[in-house]
């Protein structure tokens, strides 16, 4: 029997193998994550909608999307946790270094500005 056929063999099963192991895996950890969730938390359904859990029933969860607006969903239905954005000190926020006002000044018409460069086109049309 020729070697190359079996070697072909065991490396598409190593493959299978390897790819069933990857997908439950991922399987198993979505049920942990659907499994611990608690009133309060902010989520995303499959489907796209944002919502915080406000009550859990076995495998139905209501979700208020907006202040008194709340839809029941199924366990499953819930895709993943949302995180609270960082919020980030004043001074990183507005890039370090804060330009006073004062210093800055501003035009208040086009006559301080020097006049424009012609342009390519203008240039062509004076050596033809």
């Amino acid at each position: 029997m020729d070697y190359s056929f079996i070697i072909l063999l065991v490396v598409a099963f190593g493959g299978l193998l390897f790819m069933s192991n990857r997908s439950r895996k991922q399987q198993r950890e979505a049920q942990d994550f659907r499994a611990n969730l608690v009133v309060g938390d902010e989520v995303m359904t499959g489907s796209g909608l944002f919502g915080t859990v406000s009550a859990i029933d076995d495998d139905v969860i209501t979700l208020e999307s907006t202040p008194g607006v709340e839809t029941r969903w199924l366990r499953a239905a819930i895709a993943r946790k949302v995180e609270p954005p960082v919020v980030e000190d004043d001074e990183d926020a507005t890039g370090g270094d804060a330009v006073d006002d004062a210093v800055l000044e501003v035009p208040d018409d086009l006559s301080s500005l020097p006049p424009e460069p012609p342009t390519a086109r203008e240039d062509d049309r004076d050596t033809k």
